[in-house]
């Protein structure tokens, strides 16, 4: 059987994101004081982290913890319905869970507003497997460039 060239539309873990995406931007319009806002989305993250699946659940929270030690500049907030954290309200990284897009591994992603810029090519997505104390380090420096 030939393979359809057609387009098939977004994915069931797509939509699913979009919808997420929707209603995080509907709850900040709602939110009072800058102080209410910023608690509020750091409570919206560790609730969305404790959701997630063991090995998933495991590496957000260790990113978590690793990017709000090195860089406690960066604002967690959700976006796309996974963790990701901000600089004046622009996201600067994010955590994707593996379950959620169904793959393999989990992802620590940099928006291009993170300055990771390395001559004309440079990574701006990185695979996670699992979260070890290198792993850690390599993240803190990442996210510490990131915002530099």
């Amino acid at each position: 059987m030939a393979a359809s060239s057609t387009y098939e539309g977004f994915s069931a873990e797509e939509r699913a994101a979009m919808k997420d995406h929707a209603k995080e931007q509907k709850q900040a319009v709602r939110r009072g004081s800058q102080a209410d806002k910023a608690a509020e989305a750091e409570r919206d993250v560790l609730a969305k982290i404790a959701e997630l699946d063991d090995a998933d659940r495991v590496m957000a929270e260790r990113v978590h913890e690793v990017v709000r030690t090195n860089v406690p500049e960066l604002a967690p907030k959700l976006w796309y319905g996974m963790p990701a954290y901000a600089l004046d309200g622009k996201i600067v990284c994010f955590f994707q869970s593996a379950a959620k897009f169904k793959a393999r591994y989990a992802t620590l992603g940099f928006s291009d507003l993170a300055q990771l810029d390395e001559g004309d090519m440079w990574a701006a997505g990185f695979a996670l497997a699992k979260v070890t104390p290198e792993v850690e380090q390599r993240i803190a420096a990442l996210v510490k460039q990131a915002v530099s």
